[in-house]
């Protein structure tokens, strides 16, 4: 009774596990590139490879694996299982993925595309149309932002701009983002694709016909060998994707160097406003200081002064003398203050082009003259 109430608690719950268990819906292609279509569950799945729970457990990352002669590739939401003999691609249901699939990857496949590894084991051609997929997509990005981000920078570079656009610091911000995350998606694939290149045992594992198919691996160990194939493979598309990454830093050195001119640009402009605003804040002062004079002739007070008709004329062109004498005063000394010093004058005699003797004759006299001035100029005083 006890071993029959266990058997039934075990068979719920392995009923009850079976039913939650995701629902994979899977395009298998084998070597001819002939595609079909069906949906299994995970746990069914994963029995009929030779696989474990955790080999489908696909997170939204980017990693290349092998388990039981089979590569497991996550990149990102592409989930594919390599098999030496077909391939699998799990929850393809993607626009963009479905075009990929039923217009190219099956003809790369079955050898109408323009792959390189089409003389070597099945495996090398899934591996390559993977990788290739991925690259042009980066590819593809970065052709996108490239010419959006020169086009913004041009427009608020433009050193006659007295303000900033708003809306193109918003686009160029935009921008920014996507670039950071493509840099990020392209350094993720080179430490993917650096990990397998720096572990000599994963490149052989990747292998997979060169363990079940005697003839490949006689050929691998006699003629061609495959772990190579596969190192150059992967080198192939590492600096690819090298190449991208310095285009994409490119751009980040120049949105950094365009950030660095539109403040000095935005600073020149600044300057000139508040000089502007200088001058006439000194302006207002010089009028107002000799505006006392009226001020004071103004007054309700009696005196001899008021009865001549030219005193008026007299005073108001004494105040207007006196304020702009006192304006140009306060100008030339903004000028002196304001203005960058002249950098220090260099002697002819200095020049690199005469020889290292005669350089250090001149530098001697010079040092003669300049004491017997000191010693002149001492005696004078």
């Amino acid at each position: 009774s006890g071993e029959f109430h266990q058997r039934a608690t075990t068979e719920a719950s392995q009923a009850t596990l079976a039913s939650v268990s995701p629902v994979f819906a899977v395009m298998k292609l084998d070597k001819e590139g002939n595609a079909t279509f069906f949906e299994k569950k995970k746990t069914e799945l994963y029995q009929e490879l030779g696989l474990q729970a955790r080999d489908l457990r696909f997170q939204h990352l980017m990693s290349i694996a092998t388990r039981n002669n089979r590569i497991i590739m996550r990149m990102e939401f592409l989930k594919a299982v390599i098999t030496p003999e077909f391939l699998l691609v799990l929850d393809y249901r993607n626009l963009n993925l479905e075009h990929w699939l039923f217009n190219e990857l099956t003809s790369q496949l079955a050898g109408e595309g323009q792959l390189v590894t089409y003389s070597l084991p099945f495996e090398f051609r899934a591996i390559e149309a993977i990788l290739q997929y991925w690259i042009s997509k980066l590819q593809g990005r970065l052709n996108t932002l490239q010419p959006q981000i020169l086009e913004t920078l041009e427009a608020l570079v433009d050193p006659k701009l007295l303000s900033v656009d708003r809306s193109k610091l918003h686009i160029l911000l935009q921008n920014g983002k996507s670039l950071s995350e493509l840099e990020t998606d392209l350094k993720v694939f080179k430490e993917t694709i650096l990990e397998i290149l720096d572990e000599e045992e994963l490149i052989e594992e990747l292998c997979l016909s060169k363990w079940t198919d005697p003839q490949v691996f006689e050929e691998s160990t006699s003629g061609i060998d495959h772990a190579e194939e596969m190192e150059l493979l992967l080198e192939n598309y590492y600096r690819q994707a090298e190449d991208l990454a310095n285009e994409a830093r490119e751009l980040r050195v120049l949105i950094d160097d365009s950030e660095s001119i539109i403040f000095i640009n935005l600073d020149s402009h600044r300057n000139v406003m508040m000089r502007l605003n200088l001058q006439l804040t000194m302006g207002t002062f010089s009028l107002s200081l000799f505006g006392l004079i009226g001020v004071a002739f103004g007054m309700n007070l009696e005196s001899s002064l008021e009865e001549d008709p030219r005193i008026f004329w007299l005073v108001t062109g004494i105040m207007f003398l006196g304020s702009g004498l006192i304006w140009r005063r306060l100008l030339s000394f903004l000028g002196r203050h304001l203005e960058p010093p002249l950098p220090p004058h260099v002697p002819a005699v200095l020049k690199k082009s005469q020889p290292a003797a005669g350089r250090v004759e001149l530098k001697n006299n010079l040092k003669a003259e300049t004491f017997g001035l000191s010693r002149s100029t001492l005696t004078n005083q």
